[in-house]
């Protein structure tokens, strides 16, 4: 992992894998998805019933604010000890795995699992390591995140690292050479979230991507300052969580003892910002609690509005049985997302209300529907000036895109060791 590590921050991993389990039931979408939706996570619960699952492994947000949170807590990490014991896992040692994962319309979304150097990412405003966050890091989110990973013996990622490789040469080499490779896994995700099939990478192809992704991160460093490889585009508050935990594991231990410490790393899925199934999909938001007729006045007040006129920042809104058109004409920040992010954050913070980020235009009507909320449908951001942008401008507004739909996202599956 070493040699990896030192100049491109992502390297090999030992990844854990079930055995003799029913892999539908053990992978689990990310436990930040459908967490205003709790018929999803309870159909979950009915499927996975006594199985084996990562459902036991991980906990889903929706449980967060829940009083029984901090049992939750304990027997995730018990069951985690519970499952070493009873030798679920197998061990590949200083493995990448190659993924396919097929998405629910057909579309094949190709990745890449191995470990991230924690010391090569920084989620901080202004930071510039070779690993950044994309969007803005609520910093409220990572202490409830920490309580579930400080206790925990092993991790699973939900996260996807992005990498600038418009000519495929990373990836897309080990699409042609996978029918070479040993097959680990292939098998329908629950709840109609696809298909995802993995194979052990070789070492040939695994030194091979090395040089790649090197040749990636010299190319960065012409252009720029500060080279970016790798952008963090799903999972970053997981992320921040374990650069959270590393930090403070290091003001405890020697440098030698965090240099060679599990916990320096964190498992990830790289994914080429151009690959043909990646889409950039916009995240809405669904203000509860406040009267939508007054969120709407404030507005117009906050900003100069139209609903005929089409130069300036356009996006909709739902509230009980209304839809409409509103324009942004003076908007203050380059992107919607961030000038209607402002706004809320300002309004709810002088009159209360609570923000939910949701993927899918139709859960937002049904959300916005409800009395005492409003739905903001937002447009899509092309994912084309992503680097470019995050370069010059730093990080995005939280919650700018997401890639993909809910069921798009990527599902626990692989774990890896972090005590």
């Amino acid at each position: 992992m070493v040699f990896a590590m030192k100049k491109i921050g992502f390297g090999p991993a030992d990844i854990f894998l079930p055995q003799n389990v029913d892999l539908t039931k053990w992978s689990v979408v990310a436990c930040d998805q459908y967490t205003s939706e709790p018929d999803y996570w309870a159909a979950v619960e009915q499927l996975v019933g006594d199985a084996p699952s990562m459902l036991r492994l991980t906990l889903p947000e929706i449980y967060l604010e829940q009083q029984d949170v901090s049992q939750r807590i304990a027997a995730v990490t018990q069951n985690m000890q519970n499952y070493l014991e009873a030798g679920i896992f197998k061990t590949y040692p200083h493995a990448y795995i190659y993924l396919e994962r097929t998405l629910a319309d057909g579309r094949v979304r190709r990745g890449l699992i191995g470990a991230v150097d924690l010391e090569a990412y920084d989620y901080a405003a202004g930071a510039q390591p070779l690993i950044r966050a994309t969007e803005g890091t609520v910093l409220e989110r990572i202490p409830p995140r920490v309580r579930v990973r400080e206790n925990a013996p092993l991790e699973s990622p939900h996260v996807m690292l992005l990498i600038d490789d418009p000519k495929k040469r990373v990836i897309g080499p080990l699409t042609e050479a996978a029918g070479g490779f040993q097959k680990l896994y292939d098998f329908d995700l629950m709840q109609g979230g696809g298909h995802v099939t993995g194979y052990l990478v070789s070492e040939e192809q695994a030194a091979r991507l090395e040089r790649a992704l090197g040749r990636l991160c010299d190319k960065s460093a012409q252009q720029y300052e500060h080279p970016l490889l790798f952008a963090v585009g799903d999972g970053n508050h997981s992320l921040a969580t374990a650069k959270a935990c590393f930090e403070q594991y290091k003001k405890t231990h020697s440098e030698k003892e965090w240099k060679k410490s599990p916990a320096r790393y964190a498992l990830a899925e790289v994914v080429n910002l151009h690959d043909d199934a990646l889409q950039f999909e916009p995240i809405h938001r669904v203000v509860f609690g406040v009267n939508p007729d007054h969120f709407l006045r404030k507005l117009t007040e906050y900003f100069d509005v139209s609903a005929t006129i089409d130069i300036g920042q356009t996006f909709k809104y739902v509230t009980g049985d209304k839809m409409g058109d509103i324009t942004i004409l003076n908007p203050d920040s380059n992107l919607c997302v961030g000038t209607v992010q402002g706004f809320i954050d300002a309004y709810t913070a002088k009159y209360g209300g609570k923000t939910d980020y949701i993927h899918g235009e139709d859960v937002v009507v049904s959300l916005g529907s409800r009395p005492d909320s409003i739905g903001l449908i937002l447009p899509k951001m092309g994912k084309s000036e992503l680097f470019r942008t995050i370069q010059k401008d730093g990080i995005l507004p939280r919650k700018t895109f997401s890639m993909g739909h809910a069921n798009d996202k990527r599902f626990y599956l692989e774990c890896r060791r972090i005590k």
